[in-house]
């Protein structure tokens, strides 16, 4: 190319990347910089509106409306004085044990009854609220989604999951995109701050969020047990963080010297009394490797050595490497025979068998087919069964090339779904947080044996409570503590 179409092709491509400049760079609501961001505030809204919908759909609310009624007003007061007070914050209490909560655009913030467990008084809800409300100003999740798209990583499941597991995904709605992006320390730090200037602007200690990360460095929870990733999964734990919350907690209250800081121990903790604490046996649990879901009244085989995810939406079964799967849900279809009709027009699998069978007196369509998604071709059996009413649905993949070596296993787990009928393994309950109360002066380790907690709990309820084992409870404290 001679010099002369060189210097016109430049010039149209400056002007190309100054047009697109314009049109796709904004003014952060926080910093006031330009930054490149793909999606208008309706957008962001839009996305928003969808996330919260696969959200509510697969994780479930907790049906408490008292205590979301008081996590809702906690998170408003602070809404109403952020840096986009314009938006329509809509604060959630999501039915799962995982510690952590989390945003998405537009405005969406949800908190676990996970980790409203392991929170200590009204600052430390207002912090990790006020904290997921600098995400939502600051825009990170947006900036995330703009990263992603033009890494053309689109709206996978991140890096949070294997690129094995990940090829799954658009097969049968595992888990909710949005909630996998890792936000980088710098989101956290910023966060961070912001979540200290609105719960301070609030009236709260935004001390008590330094206190709150210090329970979750003595925890550190994982996410093996559930398909929504924990805190620290999400939220990379920034050096110095704790100090540098508190520092700016001392820097806000000294230019709000007029405010009154507020902490609301025994309010908080009289919120949660009865919460529903860790896994809820009624809706699904494993024992002895069978998953028995005792309102359903279901059972079916777990492969040995694997793992499994519960959600409300759906049971997730993988090796340990997460070259296989098996996924379990319900279908909207009215027999068995259209389930796996829709399943083969939606995946545009290529059949190899397509039969009609009984399980343990069930009607059932079992599917053999090959899939080819974008990284690979797959080997899947589903089969679909009719339980009274409900048609339930399995899809087991791997490597096509994998299949002979994972398909007994798929049989034996799928034909093995059956009624379940045992009183032992339906009369089940979840254990629950009660709030009870230290009558004298005591240390912690004494008072919860006196109150029968299990010697194998005592570390957990103590950090539960903000406290060490060794610490002297003061007469009339409030404590949580889990009882079935």
């Amino acid at each position: 190319m001679d010099s002369i179409r060189k210097r016109r092709v430049f010039a149209l491509l400056s002007v190309l990347a100054l047009l697109t400049w314009l049109v796709y760079c904004a003014v952060n609501p926080v910093t006031k910089k330009r930054e490149l961001m793909l999606l208008s505030e309706s957008d962001e809204i839009g996305l928003g509106k969808q996330t919260d919908q696969q959200v509510m759909e697969t994780y479930g609310l907790y049906p408490d409306e008292k205590l979301t009624n008081y996590v809702r007003q906690t998170g408003i007061s602070m809404g109403k004085i952020s840096h986009r007070p314009g938006l329509n914050y809509q604060f959630k209490v999501l039915d799962t044990p995982v510690i952590n909560a989390f945003a998405v655009p537009g405005g969406f913030i949800y908190v676990t009854r996970g980790i409203l467990a392991y929170l200590n008084n009204e600052a430390e809800l207002a912090g990790v609220l006020g904290h997921e409300i600098g995400h939502v100003t600051a825009r990170h999740s947006a900036q995330q989604y703009t990263k992603a798209t033009l890494a053309q990583l689109g709206m996978g499941l991140g890096m949070a999951v294997s690129e094995t597991f990940r090829k799954y995904a658009g097969l049968a709605n595992f888990g909710v995109s949005m909630l996998f992006l890792k936000y980088s320390r710098d989101n956290e730090n910023q966060a961070d701050a912001l979540g200290v200037e609105y719960s301070s602007k609030a009236g709260y200690d935004a001390k008590h969020m330094a206190n709150f990360f210090e329970t979750l460095e003595r925890l550190n929870p994982s996410s093996d047990r559930s398909g929504l990733p924990s805190w620290f999964s999400t939220h990379p734990n920034p050096p110095d963080r704790i100090k540098n919350v508190r520092t700016n907690a001392k820097k806000w209250q000294a230019k709000l010297r007029n405010k009154t800081f507020v902490i609301n121990r025994d309010a908080y903790l009289k919120s949660l009394d009865g919460l529903i604490y860790g896994e809820d046996p009624r809706q699904g649990y494993v024992a002895a490797n069978m998953f028995y879901h005792p309102t359903m009244r279901f059972q079916f085989p777990i492969p040995h050595g694997w793992k499994t995810n519960n959600t409300p939406s759906q049971v997730q079964m993988f090796t340990e490497k997460q070259d296989a799967v098996i996924l379990f849900a319900t279908s909207n279809a009215s027999t068995p025979a259209e389930a796996a009709s829709q399943f083969i027009r939606n995946t545009k699998a290529t059949v190899k068998t397509n039969d009609a069978m009984r399980i343990n007196g069930m009607t059932a369509q079992r599917v053999r087919a090959n899939i080819t998604t974008e990284k690979a071709i797959l080997g899947v059996q589903s089969l679909f069964i009719q339980k009274d009413n409900t048609i339930f649905a399995f899809h087991g993949y791997c490597e096509h090339t994998q299949f002979d070596q994972y398909a007994p296993l798929f049989n034996k787990t799928m034909t093995q779904f059956n009624r379940l009928s045992d009183p032992s393994k339906i009369n089940v309950k979840p254990a629950k947080i009660r709030i009870k109360k230290a009558t004298r002066p005591i240390v912690l380790k004494n008072l919860l044996k006196r109150w029968h907690v299990p010697e194998n709990q005592l570390e957990n309820v103590a950090i539960m409570n903000g406290m060490k084992l060794t610490d002297t409870v003061p007469a009339n404290t409030l404590l949580k503590v889990p009882e079935k």
